[in-house]
């Protein structure tokens, strides 16, 4: 899918300079986002897949190299071009040798700028039509399986560090599709039971008639249909490690039977009155409010208080965003086929040969649209999507927007909020955030013919959050 216009964010603290630029660029087609600092620059790569960054090699705090390198870590077929003064021109060579595209001498004509970047727009393409993924995901990104270089992973990765060691107890939460079970792995394989089982049990997959069966194993005998001894989960993971999914689905009798085992150890399979030790690092994860449950009375609080010894929170998504474009790097590597060329590949595997995996990247203009879009399903659905994209895309090399879901591509693509004009005296900031939502909903309602599920789905809102907002902002709407 074509793009008319392509993103470009300028970097430069000389403000004269950094605004007469911009403007003639935006003449030229460019749309131009601008900071005066190496620091607000990485703030807006962060944010927004940017096509192009300009960015002046002297800045205050962070320089212009610090820049280059957040934009080709977040974004590998960026172009970078910096911008130097004399006396630092062996700098700038450096730059290159770092991944930036080109460099341009102060005092400059804009044409030679504009010469440059043109040139450096011209070799990206090209090179796309035999790209390849031109950047490795860092081992300090990374923790057995989880991505990530935001804030709130980084921060996550030095916790799982300090607490696999242990044997404590530990509760992991967050939404649908975060890697809760990843984490679960993560944690064993990083703890002394490594060489020995980790067993997953997932709560509210099996009927309550048979998860007891399940965690705690029968004799033969027992009940109908149990015509051998079976271990349960809890003797397979002796010595190593029992993840326990959902946990807050478990009824009142078996919330006692877990803590009971959690407490002292043992336990007994059903129909046998022999009491087997155990030695088992458990680690239990949720995406409900098992709190909230605790305070209603449907979750046991001594349980909880077992099971909440070490709780780690995974954060949704839409709040790391930042993290998507190294997770669309993981997940189009993990995607990516051998090529099927016409008669080649069964040449090819006729000789014992495989065939090289297709490497592929994704037009920024995609990526874009991933970075804008609200995820409910998290990382497991940003995985399908690109698998889905994938197998879309034949045989082209890079993933475009037309490969993506009509509500992916729907999602904005803007670099930032609308521009508005502050006055001296301010604005209303709750008005006008208002004024923002009523026409958001009244267009949802508008598209989907006053189908408030249908807008609440566009909106990425709960439809009962949708039917709230509209009492709030237009009660005249539900009459």
């Amino acid at each position: 899918m074509a793009e008319s216009k392509k993103h470009l964010l300028l970097v430069e603290d000389e403000t004269p300079l950094r605004e007469t630029l911009a403007e003639r660029l935006a003449e030229h087609g460019f749309e131009v986002a601008q900071a005066d600092s190496g620091e607000q620059a990485i703030d807006q790569l962060a944010e927004f897949a940017f096509d192009i960054v300009i960015t002046d090699l002297r800045l205050p705090g962070l320089d212009g190299t610090r820049v280059l390198e957040a934009a080709l870590v977040r974004y590998p077929d960026i172009v970078g071009i910096i911008v130097t003064g004399y006396g630092t021109v062996k700098d700038a060579v450096e730059a290159i040798k770092r991944g930036a595209t080109d460099f341009v001498t102060k005092p400059f004509q804009f044409d030679e700028l504009l010469h440059a970047l043109n040139s450096a727009l011209e070799k990206r393409r090209l090179k796309a039509e035999n790209a390849y993924l031109r950047s490795q995901l860092q081992e300090r990104y990374k923790f057995d399986g989880l991505i990530g270089r935001s804030p709130a992973m980084r921060a996550l990765f030095q916790l799982l560090e300090t607490v696999s060691p242990s044997a404590s107890t530990i509760l992991v939460t967050g939404e649908t599709g975060t890697g809760k079970e990843v984490v679960a792995r993560a944690i064993h394989h990083n703890s002394p039971r490594r060489a020995l089982r980790f067993v997953a049990l997932n709560c509210g997959a099996i009927p309550e008639t048979l998860l007891e069966a399940e965690l705690f194993g029968h004799v033969r005998g027992a009940f109908t249909g149990a015509i051998g001894t079976r271990q349960g989960r809890l003797e397979q993971a002796h010595k190593g490690t029992l993840f326990m999914d959902e946990v807050g689905t478990m009824s009142p009798g078996m919330q006692m039977k877990l803590l009971r085992v959690l407490q002292e150890r043992e336990f007994e399979r059903i129909g046998d009155t022999h009491t087997t030790k155990v030695d088992v690092r458990v680690v239990a994860a949720t995406n409900s409010d098992l709190q909230k449950m605790v305070s209603e009375g449907t979750f046991r609080e001594d349980l909880f208080y077992r099971l909440n010894i070490i709780p780690i929170h995974l954060p949704p998504l839409r709040e790391r965003k930042e993290d998507i474009p190294l997770l669309v790097q993981h997940f189009l590597k993990k995607f990516s086929v051998p090529e099927s060329g016409a008669g080649s590949s069964k040449l090819s595997h006729s000789r014992g040969v495989e065939p090289e995996a297709r490497t592929l990247s994704i037009s920024q203009q995609a990526l874009r649209c991933l970075m804008a879009y609200a995820w409910p399903g998290n990382v497991r659905q940003l995985e399908n999507a690109i698998e889905r994209a994938v197998a879309l895309s034949g045989g082209r090399v890079q993933i475009e927007t037309s490969d993506l879901t009509a509500d992916i591509q729907q999602a904005s693509n803007g670099a930032a909020a609308p521009d508005v004009n502050l006055p001296e005296g301010g604005i209303d900031f709750d008005g006008y955030i208002s004024r923002i939502e009523h026409d958001l909903i009244r267009r949802a309602l508008e598209k989907t013919g006053g189908n408030k599920g249908q807008a609440s789905k566009l909106l990425n809102l709960k439809r009962t959050t949708l039917v709230e907002k509209l009492k709030r902002l237009e009660p005249r709407a539900l009459s």
